[in-house]
């Protein structure tokens, strides 16, 4: 009987049984992944994600009753550790802003190359955005740039230290989805250097990963 542990475990949330089944087989040829589970709504997508706590849940926007949104926010609620990435038909910029205010880590329309979806996952079980695709990027790019649209959070302190210049600029690469590789191209300085800085940043917000420093920081207005 085939091991799953190691693996990245996927829960595939959509209300099209097709959809399922496309992305449930191409998920099942993986070496890394397996298919923990399957939900045709959102409601069933929040209670199969509470029983079998999956490392990624690929979750549709609308489907009845709860939709994919709802479901996601109540999910990050109780199971923090478990990353979301949104697949949907709709290249929106609101959908997108309450993709972000939602707490999940990703947007990505279900047009996109299978690689494309799969490399979606690897990068969210990593902790990295996973808006940086080509089909999203003008999209996250408005809703980043506009930022009208995301609620500014004054309760508490984003920081623990102030941000320096250069991490600033970086932070702002990191909004846009940007690899470190790619930051240190358009800045013009060593990827080794990105990294320091991305490590000081993560220190500053008191976050573990990159994708939740990205969200922190558009809730609370600190990237245009």
């Amino acid at each position: 009987m085939p091991t799953t542990e190691g693996k990245i475990k996927v829960l595939l949330a959509d209300d099209q049984k097709m959809i399922r089944q496309g992305f449930g087989y191409v998920i099942g040829l993986q070496g890394d992944m397996t298919l923990a589970g399957e939900a045709a709504d959102g409601k069933e997508a929040v209670e199969q994600a509470f029983a079998l706590r999956p490392d990624i849940v690929l979750m549709d926007i609308q489907m009845p009753g709860m939709t994919g949104i709802e479901a996601s926010k109540l999910i990050v609620k109780q199971l923090p550790e478990t990353k979301i990435v949104i697949l949907t038909t709709f290249n929106d910029p609101d959908y997108i802003y309450e993709v972000i205010r939602s707490g999940a880590v990703g947007y990505l329309l279900k047009d996109a190359d299978v690689e494309d979806m799969l490399g979606a996952v690897r990068s969210a079980y990593r902790g990295e955005a996973v808006y940086r695709t080509d089909l999203a990027a003008d999209a996250l790019s408005r809703a980043v740039s506009s930022g009208c649209l995301i609620p500014r959070s004054d309760a508490e302190p984003a920081l623990l230290e102030p941000l320096t210049e250069r991490e600033q600029e970086i932070l702002q690469e990191m909004a846009y989805g940007l690899r470190n590789d790619r930051i240190a191209q358009k800045l013009f300085i060593g990827e080794g250097t990105v990294k320091s800085h991305v490590h000081r940043i993560l220190q500053k917000f008191g976050c573990e990963d990159r994708t939740q420093v990205v969200v922190t920081a558009l809730r609370h207005g600190m990237v245009k």
